[in-house]
């Protein structure tokens, strides 16, 4: 009989959840904020239904997940739950290999919390509810965010901090998004006929934003680093900042180091910038309105997104592919068209027309001609996360 498991990938703005049967997917739930209030949007057998929900329900989603899948026959008791796959972002050279969660895993994990709080506090609450719905005997394996980036070579992720505390302290890049990045790179190697090029710079651009240079399939450098408020700027997460201004922030603002980290994750970013909101999509209509303060943080957002391609084609030499991903590469044509001008030196070039009547769709946006293609990929994480959970349920 097949193996019937859990797939669980926990956001610092959603939660989605997948079941399955094998290497089937059968049924999908996403949680998200929509207007400041809680919804969940099932999907069985194809067919998708929008349901309000209440924050207990939101905060308690892996019941109410058990409770649906009785309830349309997927299995008759929780005990048909073989194990459960959980995306995990953490720091640390542990977490580079995915693994059972067992008791040294969770001991470790609560000790990383303090350095990503916004990711890795919902999926630690996350595996507390599965073992209070499923009971603590029900196998939880952690596939690792990092685990992609285990291949940056030591010259790119170091800080150059006194090496000794670098190597006591576990303290170097980590990189994040490697699920999406491992996701994407494995679909265009698909849409381009089997052969991936050699130089790809991949952007996944959500909530949370990275870039990320692969070289003949593997990564090299990435943007995201120690922890993911390095590199782009985010929604909320300030990306690169001066470590004077973090000390003079700390003065000024008379903030404690957990108050800061709170300021740099939640306050900062689009947010930050516009003064009114962290999504793309409403400072485009505030931008439209004329809006100063918007127009800052699309041009601010667009230009550092420039500049890590600009890097990454650095390090690997030029680029062959332009791949982007997440929910602002695959939905806003707007904002594509803004990060791919002026990019012409390294031979991208979108089809401006192609481009603007391209959303939600995985398709060759480059000009006819152009030496670099530049494709819209959709990410599928949690089909990576259920492979890897499916090969370690089976001892490999």
């Amino acid at each position: 009989m097949e193996k019937k498991y859990l797939i669980v990938n926990t956001g610092s703005a959603s939660k989605k959840y997948s079941f399955y049967q094998g290497d089937k997917k059968i049924y999908n739930a996403h949680f998200e904020m929509e207007d400041g209030l809680p919804v969940v949007t099932e999907t069985i057998d194809g067919k998708k239904v929008k349901k309000s929900i209440t924050k207990k329900d939101y905060a308690n989603a892996v019941g109410l997940i058990l409770a649906s899948l009785i309830e349309n026959n997927l299995i008759g008791n929780k005990e048909d739950m073989s194990c459960v796959g959980i995306r995990i972002v953490a720091p640390g050279e542990y977490f580079l290999t995915n693994r059972l969660i067992d008791k040294e895993y969770m001991k470790l994990a609560k000790e990383a919390l303090k350095k990503v709080p916004l990711h890795l506090g919902p999926a630690l609450l996350e595996i507390e509810n599965i073992k209070k719905f499923f009971g603590s005997k029900m196998p939880i394996y952690g596939v690792s965010d990092s685990a992609f980036h285990a291949t940056i070579p030591d010259h790119a992720k170091y800080y150059a901090i006194p090496i000794k505390d670098s190597r006591r302290l576990g303290l170097h890049m980590y990189g994040y998004h490697g699920i999406s990045v491992q996701s994407v790179v494995s679909k265009a190697k698909e849409m381009l006929g089997g052969e991936l090029p050699e130089k790809v710079i991949v952007c996944h651009l959500g909530g949370g934003g990275s870039v990320t240079a692969v070289k003949n399939g593997k990564s090299v450098d990435t943007s995201m680093g120690f922890t993911p408020l390095e590199g782009l700027v985010m929604a909320t997460r300030v990306g690169d900042i001066d470590a004077g201004a973090v000390l003079y922030l700390s003065e000024k603002l008379k903030k404690s180091p957990k108050k800061l980290e709170h300021y740099f994750n939640n306050e900062c970013g689009l947010l930050g910038l516009s003064g009114k909101s962290s999504d793309i999509r409403e400072l485009l209509v505030h931008e439209e309105n004329g809006d100063e303060d918007s127009t800052l943080a699309l041009k601010v957002y667009a230009n550092r997104i420039k500049q890590y391609i600009g890097k990454m084609a650095a390090t690997l030499g030029g680029v062959d592919l332009l791949i982007l991903a997440g929910t602002v590469g695959e939905r806003s044509f707007i904002m594509r068209q803004r990060i791919c001008e002026d990019l012409n030196f390294l031979g991208i070039d979108i089809d401006c027309e192609l481009n603007n009547k391209s959303e939600g769709v995985e398709i060759d946006i480059s000009k006819s001609g152009s030496s670099t293609k530049v494709l819209i990929v959709k990410t599928d994480e949690t089909e990576e996360i259920a492979k890897e959970t499916h090969r370690l349920s089976k001892g490999e």
